[in-house]
């Protein structure tokens, strides 16, 4: 059983629908117990940085997060439930992200000669072999965003993308993945991520 954690920040019914399309069984819920009972616990997200933090804190789930992910259960975020597994963002200032992982949220630059935000499919190069997204190297996935990861530690970057630079389209480290782009409206090659970390 899959928990997708809900704290009102959206993208919970998309992220259900792929994990019913690929014949994992799945829950959304707010609930603590729940959520740490399950096999496995998916962060999803959109919206602004400091408005999910808020809605964290206010649901109470802070501390499931951190739980979750100290349990070694597959841990998984998307989009901005990744952005809030660092420790800032460009977005929100003065606002402190969950800090799982060293590194910052960054806007893209306004003189790129590109559409802020990133609307579409790009090509990820994938930088970890064996990771979840390993089957997704050289294809392309979805993005909606302005903001992006600029990880401490390489060795965690599991793919990366260019947008008029190179940017951390996900990460992976232990029983924790996470990614910018959305697999959940990826076609075939986001459903296959969804399904190579359901079958962990």
């Amino acid at each position: 059983m899959i928990c997708i954690i809900d704290y009102g920040a959206g993208n919970l019914k998309s992220v259900s629908n792929a994990l019913n399309y690929i014949g994992a069984e799945n829950k959304i819920s707010a609930d603590r117990d729940e959520i740490l009972a399950a096999d496995k616990i998916l962060l999803p997200g959109v919206g602004a940085f400091g408005d999910a933090m808020a809605s964290l804190k206010k649901y109470g789930l802070v501390n499931t997060v951190y739980d979750a992910i100290e349990s070694g259960k597959p841990f998984m975020g998307i989009c901005l439930g990744m952005q809030l597994l660092f420790e800032d963002s460009q977005e929100s200032p003065g606002v402190t992200g969950l800090g799982v992982f060293k590194g910052h949220i960054v806007k893209f630059p306004g003189d790129m000669g590109l559409k802020v935000p990133q609307i579409g499919w790009n090509n990820l190069n994938v930088r970890q072999p064996g990771s979840v997204y390993d089957s997704a190297h050289d294809k392309y996935v979805y993005f909606v965003h302005s903001y992006y990861l600029e990880a401490d530690d390489p060795s965690i970057v599991a793919a990366e993308c260019e947008y008029g630079k190179i940017f951390h389209a996900a990460v992976e480290k232990g029983n924790v993945s996470a990614s910018q782009f959305h697999p959940e409206k990826s076609g075939e090659t986001g459903l296959g991520i969804l399904k190579n970390w359901a079958e962990r």
